[in-house]
């Protein structure tokens, strides 16, 4: 396909009109890429085609299940851990683009620290190549920024924090670098750290934070990436470290056939939950029962997240990595005192389930989290904790029964934040705070998904209004519900807003509406 029949597509940044491959790429970068690119990039169309393949057969009943035994479930291997990433017992997460932040994260304490290219970025050329800088100059220990307030220059400060870095997943694509040809999106950002990066300049090995993954086979394209990268620098073959995360529904059946296929690199899973709320739910959308209630009304540990939470423990712990939990949403704020206590208490309790749960570590998305997150874990791991009576092959989709509200209210709560969400997209925010809660793609794709199964179910299953009768989802209520919260964030806006600021609030309302309408429910 030509790149000038995508330009409008989600899942390609493409690099500017004026782009030059001789000035605007690193010397020497286009012909270390382009082997890799000729290798992997098929490749990736075909893990594309498979996952289409493997939604589809579930909408027809044909839904993702446990795996056949295999050398990666009955053979007795173990993966060794080295010493420098024993302890992560929170990982911080930030977009790469945003320096002050990175620095902050880096300073705050966190074992870990993973720099984002993906979801709580903006996912064009810009802020891309930004936030690329920004993770190699964390690297190196040399990014900075200027805090007005103090009035200095803000440095990195010396620790034995760890940095991955997260590239976009296999189903993005980079367009522009090459005429009329697309890279894999993932090829692109590893490639362009690898090069750049000086291993002597490293405290630990390079570190990437594998997103989206939907088989264990995808597992392969990694773990080849990695070789292939390391053999063209002259590294050892084992040299690349990762995490990955467990985000979509068929991967949470092939967890330990995945760890099996990058076992010479794979120093962990963490379960991101968000994304498997989305994915659980985009798997499901055609079963009436798989409606789900409001999103801030489901607790932490409903059963299709403490069942995969356990499963997830115990499969990496049984193999020798480590098991991260997710991120709390609900963000600390110290200009509102009660919305701090609450958020930082919904926080603790979260993580204390977790570690109950033998996770060994969590994420979290702000300074003031790292200390009770920290806390909640035992120092450095868990990795010797085993439940004595575990399920191999748990119910991974247990009914949602008894578990939250499913109301008018909550519907209109997700419009609203879709619309907001969007027009921070349109404005180059990939993550953006809204009403408390830190929300990006994943919890923008829960909401999108769950209007959509509410209307698409709405003649079975009673959503009630704020006076107690049910309601039904409509078309034409959604679209009411979209005219309504615009109106309503428009009045909102402060006298004299911008017309330009109205135009792409209404823009982002067209566009979230229709991504709903059209069945747009991919991480993109």
């Amino acid at each position: 396909m030509k790149v000038t029949e995508l330009l409008m597509d989600p899942r390609i940044n493409r690099a500017p009109a004026d782009f030059n491959r001789a000035t605007d790429l690193p010397k020497g970068f286009l012909d270390f890429l382009l082997p890799l690119h000729r290798e992997l990039t098929p490749r990736q169309g075909i893990s594309i085609t498979k996952r289409a393949e493997v939604l589809a057969a579930a909408h027809r009943g044909h839904l993702p299940n446990h795996l056949d035994a295999s050398e990666a479930t009955k053979g007795d291997w173990k993966i060794e851990l080295p010493d420098w990433c024993l302890d992560q017992r929170n990982q911080m997460t930030g977009p790469a683009d945003d320096a002050e932040l990175v620095v902050k994260m880096l300073n705050s304490g966190a074992p870990g620290v993973m720099l984002d290219l993906e979801d709580s970025m903006a996912n064009d050329w810009p802020h891309l190549m930004r936030g690329i800088e920004n993770i190699l100059q964390a690297l190196r220990g040399k990014l900075t920024y200027f805090d007005t307030k103090r009035n200095q220059t803000v440095t990195i400060r010396e620790s034995r924090t760890v940095i991955l870095t997260r590239p976009r997943g296999l189903h993005l694509s980079q367009a522009g670098v090459l005429k009329d040809e697309r890279i894999a999106a993932p090829l692109f950002d590893v490639a362009m750290i690898v090069y750049r990066v000086d291993p002597a300049q490293l405290k630990h090995p390079l570190s990437f934070y594998i997103p989206k993954s939907e088989s264990a086979e995808e597992a392969l394209w990694w773990r080849d990436l990695f070789q292939a990268l390391t053999k063209a620098k002259g590294l050892p073959e084992d040299y690349i470290r990762c995490m990955a995360l467990v985000e979509s529904h068929p991967l949470a059946y092939q967890m330990e056939e995945f760890i099996y296929n990058l076992r010479d690199h794979l120093l962990g899973l963490n379960l991101g939950r968000w994304d498997y709320m989305a994915s659980l739910i985009h798997f499901n959308l055609h079963d009436p029962h798989w409606v789900l209630p409001d999103r801030n009304t489901i607790p932490h540990d409903v059963q299709f997240f403490q069942n995969l939470r356990e499963l997830m423990a115990e499969l990496c712990h049984k193999r020798g990595i480590l098991a991260i939990g997710g991120m709390t949403a609900l963000y600390p704020n110290r200009e509102d005192p009660q919305l701090n206590a609450r958020a930082l208490a919904v926080l603790e309790e979260d993580k204390k389930n977790e570690a109950h749960s033998w996770m060994d570590g969590a994420w979290t998305g702000h300074p003031d989290q790292n200390e009770i997150a920290v806390r909640q874990f035992p120092y450095p791991n868990q990795l010797h904790k085993r439940p004595a009576n575990a399920r191999r092959y748990p119910d991974l989709r247990p009914l949602p029964k008894n578990v939250g509200r499913t109301t008018l209210r909550g519907t209109r709560a997700a419009v609203r934040t879709v619309i907001r969400y969007r027009n921070g997209v349109l404005n180059g925010k990939g993550a953006s705070l809204l009403d408390g809660y830190m929300e990006d793609l994943a919890t923008d794709r829960i909401y999108r998904l769950m209007i959509a199964q509410r209307m698409r179910h709405s003649a079975v299953v009673g959503i009630a209004h704020d006076e107690g009768h049910p309601v039904k989802h409509t078309p034409e209520l959604i679209t009411q519900l979209f005219d309504e919260e615009l109106d309503r964030i428009l009045r909102e806006l402060p006298a004299g807003t911008d017309s330009s600021v109205l135009e792409k609030y209404r823009e982002a309302r067209r566009l979230s509406e229709g991504m709903i309408l059209r069945g747009e429910f991919n991480p993109v």
